[in-house]
């Protein structure tokens, strides 16, 4: 539920500060980002109160509403890594995460300790996102678009990040070749289940 009222406000673009002025009696941001993280309890008071400043019935705060299905987005097959030019549903609804932005790389020819038939479901991060969870992504698996419309798949080795740019250092998982430096990539989708036909 927690993670309703955060997804919620971020589609209205809404800040913390912005529920907390919508609020009625008014609040803090602080309070508001506390009640949106568990840190203070949603009480069935406040849970009416949040919905009133985000204009959605209460209830809506309780469940998913039109989770977007997952995407395939990418193909490894026998010439490499493609994107595809036209991304398909893989299933109609995910039950793994119904808030998460899900995207998947299918594998069709075997590579690294991927089969023929294997599914990566992926954790879509934009890059405001990326750079919240920057000490997360360090040694997990990851799509990253290239310049040109191309992507690649692999391990995240390091992320800097100054005032300017932020540098992507991936380490190829299904061929052979020297890490890449992806500068100020728009996305990462975070690779998080495997799924793998029997």
């Amino acid at each position: 539920m927690l993670d309703r009222i955060r997804a919620i406000r971020q589609q209205k673009g809404m800040t913390l500060a912005d529920v907390a002025a919508a609020c009625s009696p008014p609040t803090t941001a602080q309070t508001i980002g506390r009640l949106e993280t568990g840190a203070r309890t949603l009480s069935l008071d406040w849970m009416n109160r949040i919905a009133a400043a985000l204009g959605v019935e209460a209830g809506s705060l309780l469940r998913a509403e039109a989770a977007s299905p997952a995407r395939m987005v990418a193909s490894h097959g026998p010439t490499g890594l493609r994107p595809l030019t036209v991304p398909h549903d893989v299933l109609p609804h995910s039950e793994i995460d119904p808030l998460a932005h899900w995207v998947v790389l299918g594998i069709e020819v075997a590579a690294g300790d991927y089969r023929a038939g294997d599914q990566i479901w992926m954790r879509h991060l934009d890059a405001a996102a990326l750079i919240a969870a920057t000490s997360h992504l360090i040694n997990r698996e990851a799509l990253v678009p290239l310049p040109g419309g191309r992507v690649s798949f692999g391990r995240i080795v390091s992320i800097s990040k100054d005032e300017e740019r932020s540098l992507v250092t991936l380490l190829p998982s299904l061929a052979r070749r020297p890490p890449l430096r992806i500068e100020d990539p728009e996305w990462i989708a975070l690779a998080e289940t495997l799924v793998r036909a029997l």
